[in-house]
């Protein structure tokens, strides 16, 4: 089934994100943890691919099981910043071999050993790729709190609405702490003529290792309420992961009633952290 028309129910929805494995040794293990995070019937599940490429075989089958053992639709993602457009293609036939008609399209992160290929340089022109290799349901990537590459708000905005116009049939953002950030964002983004769905990424953060991890790589903002969490509850590990599932699941309740339906969660292939979730919005999400 298209990500798109599940959107168009207009229902509350919870979607999980789960990512393969780098080695084959640690297929299995990945194998059931999505497995068990699919029992709880998210509306879909997406794979995550390497920006280098290095997982590229495993996204492929891990989101063909998700689909024919756990019974869920898949998505899955596909990056660009190190791909030839050759390679690109070759993807995009195996995903058509394989009967998986969603991908997320990204640009993905530089490689620390640098890029290997030049053949792309921005999302917006993976996705008029992917429009135009078949009738596959385009996602693409939109940062509530602007890109770190980016000069403005104003100006990602731009870029943005160029990934939209290339072919984007929806956009999922990247993590947020604070959801008044995320409803200034869509006002910003439907005055600038951005009507796709927006599906928004929440991540329960269950160890306090990962805020070092999430504000280097993307500058998130962390509300006051949220430092006070991990500063009384950090250097307990149990407290802090029944704390971050709280406050998640907390911002969830806000989104949909707030009239904000798609939510997907980041989670890291913990398939506990997943299920809490999904229990805890058991009358919510149905």
């Amino acid at each position: 089934m298209k990500i798109r028309d599940i959107l168009a129910e207009g229902k509350p929805t919870l979607s999980f994100e789960v990512f393969p494995p780098k080695t084959a040794d640690n297929y299995e293990t990945v194998e059931k943890a999505a497995l068990e995070i699919a029992r709880t019937r998210p509306a879909f599940m997406s794979v995550t691919y390497g920006a280098g490429g290095g997982t590229s075989e495993y996204t492929v089958r891990i989101a063909s099981m998700i689909r024919d053992k756990g019974q869920v639709t898949p998505l899955a993602h596909l990056t660009c910043v190190s791909s030839t457009r050759e390679r690109v293609r070759e993807l995009l036939q195996e995903l058509k071999e394989n009967h998986i008609e969603n991908i997320l399209a990204l640009r993905g992160d530089i490689p620390e050993g640098g890029r290997t290929a030049f053949d792309y340089m921005y999302a917006s022109e993976l996705v008029a790729e992917i429009k135009e290799a078949g009738d596959f349901c385009i996602g693409g990537a939109c940062y509530p709190e602007g890109h770190v590459e980016s000069a403005s708000k104003d100006e990602d905005i731009i870029h943005l609405k160029e990934k939209v116009d290339a072919g984007c049939d929806f956009l999922t953002t990247q993590m947020f702490f604070d959801n008044n950030i995320l409803y200034n964002f869509l006002y910003r983004i439907r005055e600038k003529g951005i009507t796709v769905p927006v599906i928004v990424g929440i991540m329960p953060v269950t160890n306090a290792k990962q805020i070092t991890r999430i504000c280097r790589m993307s500058g998130t903002y962390l509300p006051s309420r949220f430092k006070a969490i991990v500063d009384r509850f950090g250097n307990d590990p149990a407290a802090m992961k029944q704390a971050g599932i709280a406050y998640a699941t907390d911002q969830i309740i806000d989104l949909i009633a707030n009239g904000v339906n798609a939510v997907h969660i980041y989670s890291m292939n913990k398939s506990d952290v997943a299920e809490r979730i999904r229990d805890s919005l058991s009358q919510i999400i149905r």
